[in-house]
């Protein structure tokens, strides 16, 4: 039965919108300097001074996409070595890991993808998270959630028009992160598929219209079917 958990990269985002809800679950936050995922060493130090029933894993190196094509070391080094030192770690302790990938891993060619559909990234950050899911994938006492999630308020100027994916804010996201942290297995996770635009429109008024030129594939939008079915179990 999952208590404790611990959660990597703490001090993010994610992480501290995480902290503002109020849950079964007993989290330690885990910022980059109390817990390096690239030293074994602290790894291990922070599951044996907290005894954790679980890693659930948000660090990682996403923005900018640009840095993901410029240094490709620092990439690998934490979205892939990093995520394969944890699982090393919760294998020897036979503890679950929870690892937040990205819906980036599908081609976006045809939309509504099932977790069961081939991959195919598009850029080197979907790489690197598919390395990472790779790792993690190895290790049966795993979770994998494929997101399409966003911060609030939406903080872009411009919003496109003729890509459609799963958005869903961080808020909305945890509600029901929270509910499905005891399955095992890979999991998408998102909101209503739409454009990015119609989204985007819906929270902020003045939002431009942008047409994406191949930054993003036109149809990235992920089926829902599996979570919602767990959901109502």
């Amino acid at each position: 039965m999952l208590k404790k958990i611990i959660v990597t990269g703490g001090d993010g985002r994610f992480a501290k919108e995480l902290r503002k809800f109020k849950s079964k679950y007993n989290f330690f936050f885990k910022s980059k300097t109390q817990l390096n995922i690239l030293s074994e060493k602290s790894i291990n130090n922070n599951l044996r001074k907290f005894r954790p029933d679980a890693i659930l894993h948000l660090a990682s190196l996403s923005r900018p996409m640009s840095l993901h094509e410029k240094d490709i070391n620092k990439s690998i080094n934490i979205n892939v070595i990093g995520t394969a030192n944890l699982v090393k770690a919760c294998n020897k302790k036979k503890i679950k890991i929870i690892y937040l990938s990205t819906s980036y891993l599908y081609p976006g060619k045809k939309g509504n993808y099932k977790e069961t559909d081939p991959l195919l990234p598009w850029n080197n950050y979907g790489w690197s998270k598919l390395g990472a899911e790779s790792v993690v994938q190895m290790y049966k006492n795993s979770l994998i959630i494929r997101a399409c999630m966003t911060e609030k308020p939406f903080v872009h100027k411009k919003a496109f028009t003729n890509v459609k994916c799963n958005f869903i804010f961080h808020d909305e996201f945890i509600k029901i992160l929270l509910k499905v942290l005891k399955f095992k297995g890979i999991l998408n996770i998102g909101g209503k598929s739409q454009t990015i635009f119609q989204f985007a429109k819906k929270y902020k008024k003045n939002v431009k219209r942008k047409v994406s030129n191949g930054e993003l594939p036109s149809k990235i939008y992920m089926s829902l079917d599996k979570v919602n079915r767990l959901l109502k179990k």
